[in-house]
């Protein structure tokens, strides 16, 4: 394990305190499997209490299974879901929507800032209406986008209503939901069901937890043998209270807000830092806790020379992601390092 922190990914952290205080509570002792169990039902209630919704829960053990399986249960394998060609579910999951749907194909749209529009959904679903064709069935948002931009509530109602209009379902992939509601300071009612969202798949990984997703229905119907699909999957777990009682813990201590709130608040401390130094350029504007930087090729060498880490998967710059603990000392050596690598290529060019 290293001891200097990274910005490469969320998913370096460790476990907050309140989450791995509710494990260690959970492992108190004996309690009955497969989600029988009091964590289970308490974890259940405090979303349905943060929802304010009498939504049915369910928990996953990673944000691949939980979206695949939700967007499995809302089609049948002729149909088609409709995402941003950026849409975490297009890019990352190794065809695991397709794999679990058997066979619901995935409609691209073209985006250039991961966001999907009312009107390139209309445009999608309307292209083709012949038995040729799969039929398209739901729409898939990813909250914040894989750009780190967040959908406005007038955003998602946007969606919303052309989804009903054209008979659609709208699940969203929340893997850091936490950090959008931190971001727009909207309660989790509003940027979901409020606002026409069927499904969300709520990620604990990436804000503090070890392991651990939930997929909330808002309408129980479309819950229908839910179970049995996340059977099916190798998705329910024999010592369910190990996933759920990590939710207990940061949903009854607000740690599910706090931790986002402070990830959004280094994000922007970096950028503010190095907001217009030469040559470096921000690709998105910075609106939860992701960062991304475009910058010459011998700056990035610069930076991993000084020992950072990062991934250039998307356009070629730079992404930094802040997690719960991290640390703002951390994120001003950063930001001085970005400047001085800026500085030495300048001098270099002269």
């Amino acid at each position: 394990m290293t001891d200097v922190q990274q910005f490469a990914s969320d998913n370096y952290a460790g476990v907050c305190p309140e989450a791995w205080a509710a494990m260690e509570a959970a492992n108190r002792g004996h309690a009955p499997a497969y989600g029988d169990d009091d964590w289970t039902q308490r974890a259940a209630d405090a979303f349905r209490t943060l929802f304010e919704s009498d939504c049915e829960v369910f928990f996953a053990f990673n944000g691949t299974a939980a979206n695949s399986l939700a967007l499995a249960s809302l089609c049948q394998s002729y149909h088609s879901v409709i995402c941003s060609a950026a849409a975490h579910v297009e890019t990352d999951e190794c065809g695991a929507p397709e794999f679990f749907s058997n066979g619901s194909k995935l409609l691209v749209a073209p985006s250039t800032d991961g966001k999907l529009t009312p009107e390139a959904v209309r445009t999608v679903a309307t292209s083709r209406s012949d038995i040729h064709f799969p039929k398209p069935r739901v729409v898939t948002i990813t909250q914040p986008t894989e750009t780190g931009q967040v959908y406005t509530v007038a955003e998602i109602q946007a969606l919303s209503a052309v989804c009903r209009e054209l008979g659609l379902k709208l699940h969203m992939d929340g893997a850091r939901f936490a950090h959008a509601c931190a971001s727009l300071d909207a309660s989790p009612a509003e940027l979901t069901w409020k606002s026409g969202v069927d499904v969300l798949c709520f990620g604990g990984t990436k804000n503090g937890m070890a392991v651990g997703e939930a997929v909330i229905f808002f309408d129980p119907a479309l819950a229908q043998d839910f179970d049995y699909r996340c059977k099916q999957a190798g998705q329910l777990a024999s010592k369910m209270r190990f996933l759920s009682a990590p939710w207990v813990g940061m949903l009854e201590s607000g740690a599910w807000l706090a931790n986002a709130r402070h990830a959004n608040a280094c994000a922007t401390r970096l950028a503010e830092r190095i907001a217009g130094l030469p040559g470096i350029e921000l690709m998105f504007p910075v609106e939860a806790n992701g960062v991304f930087v475009h910058a010459p090729d011998p700056v990035l060498a610069g930076l991993r020379a000084r020992g950072w880490r990062f991934y250039t998967f998307i356009g070629g710059g730079a992404r930094f992601m802040f997690a719960w603990d991290a640390d703002p000392a951390r994120v001003e050596q950063l930001a001085a390092d970005i400047r001085d690598a800026s500085t030495e290529t300048l001098a270099a060019a002269a």
